[in-house]
């Protein structure tokens, strides 16, 4: 067979061999076939040096021709596999993000926690700042500067965790109320003074359904001058309709504190039957529910904290977050709070 016939063959088989070529692997071997050294195209090119010399440069651009059109084809169809091979890799690594992915519940502030932000956001919206300190307290700033003397019951280790019990001016404890806070405030800055103190109080109380050894507590001391008892009312009166809804009465009743004088615990009407309707969920039937405790400043905390009292004067106030939690929600048990149980507390999310 001359060589311009062999190239024919090579050029018109060339089409169906490299279409038939399913992977990369074989078309290489398909190319081998076709323009390699032992095929055809090899043998005819070999075969140039013997060829007549007026023949060789027809021969030559036919070898060069079907040498073009041949890898012409071979590279159309190398870029088809290509696609093919990065089309099905692609396949392979396919997330499927319309599938439900694992998700997790966001987590959300405790209620205890939610309390404490409400009502710290009232007092500040009244132009008040909020105070810390320590837990582990020093006794006279949580007995002596509140006019609580060594003979009260409330310092006796029965009542009171001691970290160090000795000598009342050495003597550390967990501090049982936030009022030390207070006092520290008021040994730092000059009047007026008007700032909350929220945080955690610690006595040693046995857990039932109304107490716990560890919880949580909101005070509020305003000090200025020519504060009267008028001015305590009505800022605790705006605070109860602020959290408990506009309608909101307040009752005062007269009580004792060491560190107020006069004193007085105070009450709202119940949010739940407004006026006391017999077997009402929150209030019993009694249509007021006692909240917090409070009183003028008495002169000797303000002598303790480096104040005048003929100079200025006072008023506070205390509350339990936990209890302000339950008489507002309902909530009849406080070891709820505590008990960790997911189908409670996603109640409050």
């Amino acid at each position: 067979m001359d060589s311009t016939a062999a190239l024919d063959d090579v050029l018109a088989a060339a089409p169906a061999a490299i279409d038939a070529a399913a992977t990369l692997e074989e078309l290489d071997r398909v190319e081998s076939g076709l323009l390699g050294k032992s095929s055809p195209v090899g043998d005819v090119r070999r075969s140039m040096g013997g060829l007549d010399p007026a023949e060789r440069p027809i021969i030559g651009a036919r070898l060069n021709e079907v040498t073009e059109r041949i890898q012409g084809m071979l590279e159309k169809r190398r870029a088809a596999l290509e696609m093919e091979r990065e089309a099905l890799l692609l396949e392979d690594d396919r997330i499927d993000v319309s599938l439900e992915s694992h998700s997790f519940p966001l987590g959300a502030l405790h209620p205890i926690q939610q309390t404490i932000d409400e009502i710290v956001d009232i007092f500040v919206g009244l132009g008040y700042r909020v105070a810390d300190g320590p837990e582990a307290e020093l006794g006279w700033y949580n007995f002596d500067a509140l006019n609580t003397p060594p003979t009260h019951p409330a310092r006796l280790e029965s009542d009171t965790l001691y970290l160090a019990h000795g000598k009342p001016e050495d003597e550390v404890l967990l501090r049982t109320q936030t009022s030390p806070v207070q006092v520290r405030w008021m040994e730092e800055h000059q009047p007026p003074v008007y700032v909350v103190a929220p945080g955690k109080v610690y006595r040693q109380e046995t857990t039932d359904a109304t107490h716990l050894p560890v919880f949580h507590q909101i005070e509020g001391l305003a000090v200025d001058q020519s504060i009267q008892f008028s001015d305590l009312i009505g800022t605790l009166a705006h605070f109860s309709r602020e959290f408990f809804g506009p309608e909101t009465r307040v009752r005062l009743r007269p009580d004792f504190f060491p560190f107020t004088e006069p004193s007085a615990d105070l009450s709202v009407s119940c949010f739940a039957c407004d006026g006391g309707q017999p077997g009402c969920r929150v209030c019993g039937g009694a249509g007021w529910l006692e909240i917090l405790g409070c009183g003028m400043v008495d002169p000797n905390v303000l002598e303790a904290a480096g104040y005048d009292p003929a100079q200025v004067s006072g008023f506070a106030f205390g509350m339990g977050a936990e209890r302000m939690t339950m008489v507002r929600h309902g909530i009849n048990d406080i070891r709820h709070f505590i008990d960790n149980d997911l189908r409670f507390l996603s109640q409050f999310r």
